[in-house]
This record gives structure tokens, C-alpha cells and sequence, in this order.
């Protein structure tokens, strides 16, 4: 049996072409289709805080990197924070605002906030510093 040279199988080639401009397509109507995020207003003036003081608000509790706590100056723990805030104001006790140094590890803050929570917090917010860069 003999085999001729025009029966045998040849691999196709990949269509390459054809993916690469599917992918420019798609590349274009995203481009054309998304919007990430709108400009401000032409006009708009943005309030600045660098004359700001540095500091936190008065009803909150900060936490030191080491994890000690402080309200109004003095170190608290969180049951300790509880009675001084039922004593005060009762209504606040609800919402806390907690002020986490930047170097306090994550672990540590979520171990506060579960020891929070534990105490009766519904919501526990934390104050932060946003910077918009210029």
C-alpha cells in the first residue's frame, strides 16, 4: 500500500489572529464602555486639613501599638471603658469610635473589636487619617 504525500495530516494552524483581535476588541469596548471614576467638578476647592491639630475625638478610645487602651488620657481596658461610658453616656455605648494606632497589628485589633462586641457593642468604628495626594 502506498501512501500518498497529499493524504498525510498536516496540523492546522492556530488561529492567532483571530484571538488577537477578539482581545483587542474587548480591550476597546471596555474602554469605551467603563467608567472608573468621575472627575470632580472644575470649580470644586477641597477643604484642607493640614492646619489641622493632630488628635483624637474626645469620646474615643484609642489603642497603642502595644494594645493598651486609653480613654480621655487614662489606660482602660474594654470592661473598664464600659462602665465609665454607662455612668456618662449610655446612649453612646452602642456605637464606639476606636482610634488604632498604625502600627497595632491586625490580629490585635480584631481580638478588641470581638472583646467589644462581647460587652454589648453594636458598631465599632474606626477613625482613620485619609490623604488625597496633590
Amino acid at each position: 500500500m502506498r501512501i500518498s504525500p497529499t493524504s498525510s495530516k498536516r496540523a492546522k494552524p492556530e488561529p492567532t489572529i483571530a484571538l488577537i483581535n477578539i482581545v483587542f476588541l474587548m480591550l476597546i469596548f471596555f474602554i469605551v464602555a467603563a467608567q472608573i471614576a468621575p472627575p470632580l467638578e472644575g470649580e470644586l476647592k477641597l477643604v484642607s486639613t493640614t492646619d489641622l491639630d493632630n488628635r483624637e475625638p474626645p469620646d474615643a478610645l484609642v489603642v497603642m501599638p502595644d494594645g493598651l487602651m486609653k480613654y480621655r488620657g487614662a489606660l482602660v481596658t474594654p470592661a473598664h471603658y464600659f462602665t465609665i461610658k454607662q455612668e456618662s453616656a449610655p446612649d453612646d455605648l452602642k456605637a464606639i469610635r476606636l482610634v488604632p494606632d498604625r502600627e497595632l497589628s491586625a490580629v490585635k485589633l480584631i481580638e478588641i473589636g470581638t472583646e467589644l462586641r462581647s460587652l454589648g457593642a453594636e458598631k465599632i468604628m474606626l477613625v482613620t487619617e485619609q490623604g488625597l495626594a496633590q
